[in-house]
């Protein structure tokens, strides 16, 4: 199964106020923890997850698509528990691109 980002955020997430605030969180985490998964405690971070998931109706709110207490950087395997429940054997590259297995 391949993960994308669903249209109406391809906009919001290729923005330079996304990617500003996900720089300054994760530099954020680093001086915190030192970047780990903030589930497992044991991985480094991988991915700058939203707690409350963006949607059509959300994302214009910098409350919720912005705020660094909606936000929380987690390793892969537990963006994808997160996210599908269970480990998924989908690489990605340092973009978010999905790698052939």
């Amino acid at each position: 199964m391949y993960i994308t980002m669903q249209d109406f955020a391809k906009e919001f997430y290729h923005s330079k106020r996304w990617h500003d605030c996900r720089k300054a969180f994760i530099a954020e985490r680093r001086i915190i923890d030192g970047g780990l998964c903030q589930h497992c405690h044991s991985a480094p971070g991988y991915i700058v997850h939203h707690k409350i998931h963006l949607t059509p109706q959300n994302i214009g709110n910098a409350d919720i698509a912005l705020a660094f207490s909606n936000l929380e950087y987690v390793c892969h395997e537990c963006h994808n528990i997160e996210h599908f429940g269970r480990k998924m054997r989908v690489s990605f590259s340092a973009d978010g691109k999905p790698l052939p297995s």
